[in-house]
């Protein structure tokens, strides 16, 4: 069963890793910062070795986004972000997993301060 894990996040400035730039993040102790730096990359790992990590990117600052909408003059192109959005797509990973409750397990690992994690399953093509 495929997942996409997205991360949502609003670090000013933009960069990432976005705990880097979050107030929540920051407010915490260096130390620990740095131990839950090692564990996420640990678990990238061992995810990757595993072979339920498929692949996963970091995103650019949404202010360099563009919004392609359908119209029937024809498709129209505006800059981004959202302008109503305070957070904004910040990356995503692709996992297979055995199960739902598999993904859920590895989403709340995903989380961190001050970002907001949406567990979404792929779309399943009928045959």
């Amino acid at each position: 069963m495929k997942y996409v894990i997205l991360i949502h996040s609003n670090p000013q400035p933009w960069g990432h890793p976005t705990g880097n730039f979050m107030p929540e993040a920051l407010a915490r102790p260096q130390e620990e910062r740095e131990r839950g730096g090692v564990a996420f990359d640990a678990m990238l790992e061992e995810l990757s070795k595993s072979g339920e990590l498929k692949g996963g990117e970091a995103l650019g600052d949404p202010v360099s986004a563009r919004l392609y909408r359908w119209d029937v003059s024809g498709t129209v192109a505006t800059d981004g972000p959202y302008a109503e959005s305070k957070e904004h797509l910040a990356g995503f990973f692709l996992l297979d997993v055995a199960s739902q409750e598999r993904a859920e397990e590895l989403a709340v690992s995903f989380a961190g301060p001050g970002d907001t994690v949406e567990l979404r399953p792929a779309y399943v093509w009928e045959q």
